[in-house]
């Protein structure tokens, strides 16, 4: 008789300051040698250059992966201006003869990246992950072979210039999911005339999880050694803050884990813990409205299951969890 499935022993969300030139696959490599298991996920991946915010869900924590998504992100970036490159980053091969500007003007500057907040249409540059006839557009790009990627809606909240250091200017940018910020460099070069790339990036926050929550691979390393890697973890009882909660008694508890419906009244269920964090949105894929959604915990304050508001007050589990053992 096969064995039921093994426990994951640590669960919750890991934040990591990815260093620069792995890859978000070679991070959660890493991180499940050091936790000694590999049910670990991330929410959203980073280019090779960059550098930041990369957060792991790890255990029955990866079950939430879905509530993540669309989450805004934080960068600060630093665009190099004087040539183009084929990636639109310091790892391409440049595409336009070094001419850097004698002086760059911030007011310009300023100016371009204000004029782009807002809603409008990117297209991906050439060497990214989105799909061509089912494989990547870098794989055509890097035969350049010409390959024809649509243009995705994207929206830019804020877009600051920080500073000027010759040739270079460091931008602040939040953005939603799915901007390219090197194509911002890109086509910034373009309106500045002496073309430019993404020559540094780092991301600084995505939804609820921010830098300073972020810790590196070697001292997650070290936390392991000492017994402490518990202590590193965000706990799966405190991911998202923003969705409502209810405490439920043993009796209600048992028909949510079996997945029925259940009301509640108004008077039990506590607003979530802060407002829509930077990057929670209120809305689906395609721009459906959510339902409301509601975190479940038992009396002991353990996390019970994730619920949708089917009517007001009436719940449906959308997902449960086992009770621990």
């Amino acid at each position: 008789m096969p064995r039921p499935p093994q426990r994951a022993p640590f669960e919750g969300a890991l934040v990591i300051d990815k260093p620069q030139g792995k890859t978000s696959h070679d991070v959660v490599e890493a991180v499940r040698r050091v936790v000694g298991f590999r049910q670990i996920g991330h929410l959203g991946t980073l280019d090779p250059l960059a550098t930041g915010v990369l957060v792991l869900l790890l255990g029955r924590a990866t079950r939430l992966a879905r509530f993540y998504v669309g989450r805004r992100k934080r960068y600060c970036a630093v665009y190099r201006f004087g040539f183009a490159t084929d990636s639109y980053d310091a790892d391409g091969a440049p595409q336009t003869p070094d001419a850097p500007p004698a002086q760059l003007d911030a007011t310009l500057l300023a100016r371009l990246a204000s004029e782009r907040v807002g809603r409008f249409e990117q297209t991906p540059p050439p060497f990214s992950a989105k799909k061509v006839a089912g494989r990547p557009a870098y794989e055509f790009a890097r035969k350049k072979q010409p390959v024809e990627l649509k243009p995705v809606e994207v929206e830019i909240f804020e877009y600051k210039l920080l500073n000027i250091q010759g040739n270079t200017a460091r931008f602040d940018i939040e953005c939603s999911s799915g901007t390219y910020i090197r194509s911002l460099a890109h086509e910034m070069g373009q309106a500045v005339g002496c073309g430019a790339h993404l020559s540094e990036i780092r991301r600084n926050a995505v939804g609820e999880f921010s830098l300073e929550q972020a810790i590196r691979l070697e001292e997650l390393a070290a936390a392991a050694q000492t017994g402490r890697l518990a202590s590193c973890l965000i706990s799966l009882d405190n991911l998202l803050p923003s969705f409502p909660r209810a405490k439920i008694l043993p009796v209600l508890e048992k028909k949510v884990r079996h997945g029925s419906r259940f009301s509640l009244p108004l008077a039990q269920i506590e607003p979530g813990g802060q407002e829509l964090p930077p990057g929670a949105t209120s809305q689906l894929d395609g721009g459906e409205p959510q339902p409301p959604r509601l975190r479940v915990f038992d009396h002991q304050g353990r996390l019970v299951a994730i619920a949708e508001a089917v009517v007001p007050r009436t719940y449906q589990p959308i997902v449960v969890f086992d009770p621990l053992p």
